[in-house]
């Protein structure tokens, strides 16, 4: 399902994130910690295509994000620690843009993602809905970026088989996703 092998994120001469060798099997859940929040934001977002390795191999599925993006990018669904609330002024609006990206039927998308949302009482809104609009296409994996412990349980059981990689910068509550 995920593979990253020598897997390096450089900016200008600075290594933000990486070497990693990691495996993540189809239906199987991967915690990992970092010591700082940027280097596990970078690796969620390798992790789920947003950002391209610029050394090592990342693939997703049988997928390498730098030559077949879209192909990776099917298969993920992919929650941001944060999402720019000013860019979205409706949980309708956020929900019709992620179903852009998959090329899903809007109306749609935005009723699936309400049904979801029943299913999260009691998990603020900040990360319902971003988890919402990553399990609208059905993907294979779950990415999400530090998410919170007191959620894990809530996750998988929305999240159902799909597998599961989330970074931490908390050894406490990468536990909680392992």
């Amino acid at each position: 399902m995920l593979r990253m092998q020598k897997a390096e994120f450089v900016r200008n001469t600075e290594r933000l994130a990486g070497p990693l060798d990691l495996e993540l099997a189809e239906g199987a859940r991967l915690a990992l910690t970092f010591p700082t929040a940027r280097e596990a934001s970078i690796v969620a977002m390798m992790a789920a295509a947003v950002v391209k390795a610029t050394t090592g191999n990342v693939f997703i599925e049988e997928f390498d994000p730098r030559i077949q993006p879209t192909q990776c990018k099917r298969s993920v669904g992919y929650v941001p620690h944060e999402i720019p609330s000013f860019v979205f002024s409706s949980f309708e609006r956020y929900i019709e843009y992620r179903a852009a990206l998959w090329s899903l039927d809007p109306e749609r998308a935005v009723a699936h993602a309400k049904l979801l949302l029943e299913q999260l009482p009691g998990i603020h809104e900040s990360f319902a809905y971003p988890l919402a609009g990553a399990l609208i296409a059905s993907p294979r994996m779950l990415v999400l970026e530090r998410p919170q412990s007191v959620y894990a349980k809530q996750i998988f059981d929305v999240a159902g088989n799909c597998a599961t990689f989330s970074t931490h910068i908390s050894a406490r509550e990468a536990a909680a996703f392992a």
